[in-house]
């Protein structure tokens, strides 16, 4: 059939699909086709359009690359197993069965395989606790390691069953682990491989013998991962038996793998087919492990900074801090004048990855930040007196609740850009969320669209059927009745104006964190139908000196790339002191000309700040008169939190009908557009 004919087949078929605008193209997919073949699509095309348009749509669209694979009878088949996962467990699940070819073949030929995403929630687990440090896991091409994200096969079927494929994920999950905890990257291997033209072949050696050596790492610290290892590659190539003894020993580095390299690559040697072993990329791994060294040692002295200043005088400045380790439990400290000092959570957390990444702290490290974000100051006064290079944008007064006053000029607001993300997680949101963000949008058309009707009027385009019940029942009872009989429509004119306060202190890192930016796509996506003019602002800081404010969109700003990529790049920061973040904030939606305001507040806990004085009732008190501010302003608030033990405090700081506590941080995304349309409607 020519392409004419095939559009005019296929626009009947699939009329319904929403994907109908690209029926052309299709069209041009299948006319290279044998004419059976074009036949066969159209057939089951049809029979999975009856089912679900879009699936339809998917089967004619594969159709050519399954048929290179598929004969004719299995191509059937394949089509009624993408239809049986839509019966059983919906639409995603259906597309997600027709478009993993590899595992319909694996499973007609009797393997055994199991996805990467049937095994990622354990995994991931596994691999934090291993790595002692936040380690990503994301399905990839093939396994490999950027030193902070670990890249898994999207399915292996390499084992004789689903429990040795289980295991297969998890010695490759653990040999990309040992790459990062053991060296591979402490050098700049690029450099190194630059001499040798055949560089995949040199890459190859590479990865090889470096498998070797953190096997034999991994068996001497933890025995079983080393039998795992083992069972999973089975014996060492012969080719590698020269090399062994020298790669096992226990002073053995990724030097030591590099002399080898140069052996094998000057002799000529062919390296042997891989059991099982990573790949490697130096040149990515070697700049994400620079970047994350350099930004932990700024984070760690900006720390020290504080700190430093925060004990106050001169004599405290004079002091230098060292640094001591406990040989036993592997764990490090830092020591001012002798004594340890408390670090804020990301600091101890950049103490700790810089040890495993370097084996001990540089010197730069333990020097207090000067020209930047943080320096000492000599001015003597209650609380930290870190101060900013940089003026602040903004002071604001701060609620004392045990001397029953403010504090005047008290905190320091920086308003910070938020560094963009690539957009890969809004784009993966939305597409893991298409479904629910269409009905969401459907729901803010509707209320976007809804009439108010009003009763009892003089006059109007609709009967008041209640209005002319009681005036049937008045004149039957010799009353006078009310002209009132009508009802009209008027235009539900809209004009509100949202803030939304994103928590971005260092407990929302990994599932909270996700869990936030989820559900800001969502509620962006949804909002941009509504039409109401909407704000989205970050906050964290530490302590009163440093009120961080991390504009992501603003009132005047579009929904646009730019904005997405400020969600995608929101991580978590330091600490929670609300109070002054609810009071810039405020500032900013008083501002707008609209009749209705609401401040929206995304949380995972009580307010918090460095130091023990914000912290508990203090920081309660401050945010709750800072919320009673904004509603001398007309400003409504609510707060939508995970913390379990909020039911203790938030009655008190909120009022008993403004707030939510989930009790998984799972239902984030789904509830907020739904809070914020009760809220709103």
């Amino acid at each position: 059939m020519f392409e004419h004919e095939l559009e005019e087949k296929l626009d009947a078929l699939l009329f319904a699909s929403p994907s109908h605008r690209s029926i052309e193209r299709l069209a041009g997919l299948l006319a290279p086709l044998p004419r059976r073949h074009q036949e066969l699509v159209l057939h089951w095309a049809g029979v999975a359009a009856q089912t679900y348009a879009e699936i339809g749509y998917l089967i004619a669209t594969l159709a050519p690359q399954v048929l290179t694979r598929l004969d004719e009878q299995d191509f059937a088949a394949w089509v009624i197993a993408g239809l049986d996962a839509y019966d059983k467990e919906g639409l995603r699940p259906a597309m997600e069965t027709l478009r993993d070819l590899e595992g319909f073949i694996a499973v007609k030929e009797g393997r055994a395989f199991v996805r990467f995403a049937e095994i990622e929630p354990r995994l991931t687990r596994f691999v934090q606790g291993l790595a002692g440090r936040p380690l990503a896991l994301k399905a990839g091409a093939y396994p490999w390691t950027d030193t902070e994200t670990i890249y898994l096969p999207e399915r292996l079927a390499l084992g004789r069953s689903a429990e040795e494929n289980r295991r297969l994920y998890q010695a490759l999950a653990v040999l990309l682990w040992a790459q990062t905890h053991y060296g591979t990257f402490a050098i700049d291997l690029e450099a190194e491989l630059a001499r040798w033209p055949e560089r995949e072949q040199a890459l190859t050696w590479l990865a090889q013998l470096e498998t070797v050596r953190l096997s034999a790492c991994v068996e001497r610290a933890l025995p079983g991962l080393g039998r795992l290892l083992a069972e999973a590659r089975g014996a060492w190539p012969a080719e590698l038996a020269a090399a062994l003894p020298e790669l096992q020993a226990p002073d053995a580095t990724v030097a030591t793998s590099l002399r080898w390299l140069d052996h094998f690559m000057s002799a000529g040697a062919v390296p042997p087919a891989p059991s099982l072993h990573p790949r490697l990329d130096p040149a990515t791994a070697w700049r994400v492990r620079n970047e994350r060294i350099a930004r932990e040692i700024a984070t760690l002295r900006q720390a020290l900074a504080a700190l430093k200043s925060a004990a106050g005088g001169r004599a405290a400045a004079e002091e230098s801090f060292t640094a001591r380790r406990d040989d036993e439990t592997g764990t490090v400290e830092i020591l001012l004048a002798g004594e340890a000092v408390k670090l804020p959570d990301a600091a101890q957390a950049a103490l700790h990855s810089l040890v495993l990444d370097l084996g001990a702290l540089p010197p730069e490290a333990l020097t207090p930040a000067g020209e930047g974000a943080w320096t000492p100051s000599e001015a003597r006064g209650p609380g930290p007196q870190g101060v900013s290079e940089r003026k602040a944008d903004a002071y604001y007064d701060e609620w004392d609740y045990q001397r029953n006053a403010y504090r005047r000029g008290w905190c320091h607001v920086y308003e910070m850009p938020v560094k963009p993300g690539d957009g890969a997680f809004v784009r993966e949101t939305r597409r893991r969320y298409a479904a629910f963000i269409a009905q969401l949008k459907r729901r803010f058309e509707a209320v976007r669209g809804e009439d108010r009707i009003l009763g009892r009027q003089p006059e109007g385009e609709e009967i008041d059927l209640d209005a002319l019940v009681e005036a049937v029942n008045d004149r039957k009872s010799g009353a006078e009745p009310s002209p009132r009989l009508f009802c009209r429509r008027m235009r539900n004119d809209r004009s509100l104006a949202a803030m939304f306060m994103v928590d971005m202190s260092g407990s929302t890192k990994g599932w909270v964190n996700d869990a936030e930016r989820e559900a800001l796509v969502m509620l962006c996506e949804a909002l941009e139908a509504l039409g109401d003019a909407y704000a989205i602002y970050g906050f964290s800081g530490w302590t009163r000196t440093r009120c961080d404010i991390y504009r992501i969109k603003g009132f005047d700003d579009r929904y646009d790339d730019a904005v997405r990529a400020a969600i995608d790049g929101i991580e978590a920061k330091d600490y929670t002191r609300m109070g002054v973040a609810i009071r810039h904030l405020t500032q900013l939606l008083a501002a707008q000309a609209a009749r209705h305001k609401l401040l929206v507040m995304l949380s995972d806990g009580r307010p918090d700040d460095f130091g023990d004085e914000y912290r508990g009732t203090y920081g309660i008190e401050d945010t709750r008169r800072a919320l009673l501010e904004a509603r001398r302003q007309g400003i409504r608030s609510y707060c939508v939190t995970i913390d379990r033990h909020g039911q203790d405090y938030l009655k008190h700081m909120m009022g008993p009908a403004a707030f939510t506590v989930l009790d998984d941080v799972k239902k984030l995304p789904l509830k907020l557009a739904d809070i914020y349309r009760r809220l709103t409607v």
